[in-house]
């Protein structure tokens, strides 16, 4: 006990003679033009954060510092005699020494000094070990190119703030003959990021030859953090959903081509969901003009894509609605989009054929001939009742028989009378249908009561003495022909400018599949290419990191 208070009381003797008469303002220089060597090192323990926003890291390190003081040593004479038992280091406020004032340039919180002020160590030699504890805010450029698939080159720079390179020279630390060129990891109290990898940790003395040593800016040490993000984050909450969501404007296509308003509400929608997300991307990246994110970049494309989608969706309602009121089509765009697209684009449809296309009122239909009215002749009667079929390739009319013609107008008298005894409805559209109704069955009655005999002859003489009231009978029966006819025509048009729609959606579906699906994968193929360089420096195939073996490599398992 009584040898542990003498060394004590040993200890406080050096403590008070090392103090006497020292100036920590003083810079420590034994001989006139000395210059002050000053050793670093960094010890990374935790890379808290980067704020995108803000372009500033955050990082939690140990700044290793030392120095040789000769008015501290008492390993010479006479402090030798007195203190030359104390072999160990002496532990003395950092306050109360001289310290080099190497602060950290790139501080973007402007709190500049070291969180603690520790002891430092001092050997009988005079030479100062100093480690004080530091959470630094340093200024990190951001890269926003890629994000999130992106990796950002991070500094901290190192400068003493008062001496000049002719006073006080900077070094990186030297262990084991290695000079400590990275930033050194404590496995044990290192805290890995959720967000970033580390994959670089350069360290490196910089000289800049634009200044003189008398400069402060002359020299400085700077490390280097080179990491990556971890993108899974970013692709579950925001790139998945956008995809998604993105998505959704191709199922606008499965909708009818008649459900214009529809379609255009859900990709409305589809726009103000990718709008949301824009948002939500702005709020995380700086606000700079420089480059525009990769997320960006899906979005806005993403956000064109709807709006051609959009588009589509106008032009394929405006055609599904097109009536031969308003619009013709013509026999190519019936072969092109009816015909040929359609086989390509293996659509279940009737093929269009050049016999289809009737116009309203002409009575060819399947290769038959022209109906023509009936003309009465001079004394009344009426010739050419039932017409005759023309010939396919020759416009010649060919009288038929006697026989043929009695038995085509009975036939056709009777026809006429079973359709209109039993049909009488507004759909004959007549403008006195009543009146026109009680014709037909005044013809048909004087028919029956006048037909005799089975003559060719006998069927003219009975003919023309009704010949008025059977010529307007035909010609109503022919109006109703007609008027079906073209009623029919007109919905058979109605439904080619259907087809015609439905053959576009389903083009415009297969072309915005194929750009939706390679400006997705384009897109993110970017941002899986970005990987950060395989060295830390361009040229310099050195990888900065501790030899194999060595004890101050243990950070390497961060990388």
């Amino acid at each position: 006990m009584a040898h542990m208070a003498s060394a004590v009381n040993l200890e406080d003797e050096l403590f008070r003679d090392l103090m006497k008469g020292y100036n920590k303002n003083i810079r420590p220089m034994e001989n006139t033009g000395d210059i002050t060597q000053v050793y670093i090192k960094m010890t990374l323990t935790n890379l808290i954060s980067l704020n995108e926003k803000e372009e500033a890291l955050t990082t939690n390190v140990w700044i290793e510092m030392e120095w040789c003081d000769y008015r501290l040593r008492w390993d010479q004479a006479p402090r030798s005699r007195r203190y030359g038992e104390i072999t160990h280091e002496l532990r003395i406020p950092s306050k109360r020494i001289w310290l080099p004032d190497v602060i950290l340039e790139n501080n973007v919180d402007g709190h500049f000094e070291v969180a603690l002020y520790c002891n430092a160590l001092v050997s009988p030699n005079g030479c100062v070990y100093w480690l004080p504890p530091a959470i630094y805010r340093s200024a990190c450029p951001i890269i926003v190119n890629y994000f999130p698939f992106d990796w950002q080159n991070c500094s901290m720079v190192f400068r003493s703030q008062t001496y000049s390179a002719n006073e006080v020279e900077l070094f990186l630390k030297e262990e084991d003959g290695y000079t400590l060129e990275w930033v050194d990891i404590d496995p044990e109290a290192f805290t890995e990021n959720g967000e970033w990898v580390i994959r670089h940790r350069p360290a490196k003395k910089v000289i800049n030859t634009q200044y003189t040593k008398d400069d402060l800016e002359y020299q400085e040490v700077v490390f280097f953090l080179i990491i990556q993000r971890k993108p899974l984050f970013y692709i579950i909450n925001i790139i998945a959903p956008c995809v998604l969501f993105s998505s959704l404007g191709l199922l606008v296509f499965f909708l009818p081509a008649k459900a214009g308003g529809q379609k255009c509400t859900m990709s409305i929608t589809t726009l103000l969901g990718q709008t949301v997300f824009l948002f939500l991307i702005a709020k995380k990246v700086p606000e700079t003009s420089k480059a525009v994110p990769l997320i960006g970049k899906y979005l806005m494309f993403g956000m064109s894509f709807t709006m051609m989608v959009v588009m589509n969706c106008v032009i394929v309602l405006n055609v599904s609605l097109r009536t031969p009121n308003t619009h013709k089509m013509s026999d190519t765009v019936r072969k092109i989009f009816l015909n040929i697209l359609p086989r390509l684009l293996r659509m279940q449809m009737r093929p269009w054929t050049p016999d289809d296309g009737v116009p309203a009122g002409d009575w060819n239909q399947e290769g038959e001939g022209e109906d023509e009215a009936p003309q009465p002749t001079s004394n009344g009667i009426v010739k050419d009742l039932v017409p005759c079929r023309h010939q396919h390739h020759h416009h010649q009319h060919h009288h038929c028989h006697h026989h043929n013609r009695r038995r085509s107008s009975v036939g056709l008298i009777v026809k006429a009378e079973e359709y209109v005894l039993k049909t009488a409805r507004t759909e004959l559209m007549f403008s006195k249908l009543r009146e026109r109704q009680g014709l037909i069955r005044t013809v048909f009655e004087k028919l029956h009561r006048n037909l005799d005999g089975s003559s060719a002859e006998q069927l003219e003489s009975s003919l023309a003495k009704m010949s008025p009231e059977l010529n307007q009978c035909v010609a109503s029966c022919k109006h109703i022909a007609e008027t079906a006819r073209g009623q029919n025509h007109f919905q058979s048009e109605n439904e080619e400018w259907f087809l015609l729609a439905r053959v576009i959606d389903r083009v415009c579906f297969i072309v915005m599949a194929l750009i939706f699906s390679m400006g997705t994968i384009g897109i993110f193929l970017m941002g899986h290419f970005n990987q950060p360089p395989s060295t830390p420096f361009p040229g310099d195939p050195r990888t900065f990191l501790p030899p194999l073996g060595n004890a101050t490599g243990v950070g390497s398992g961060a990388d």
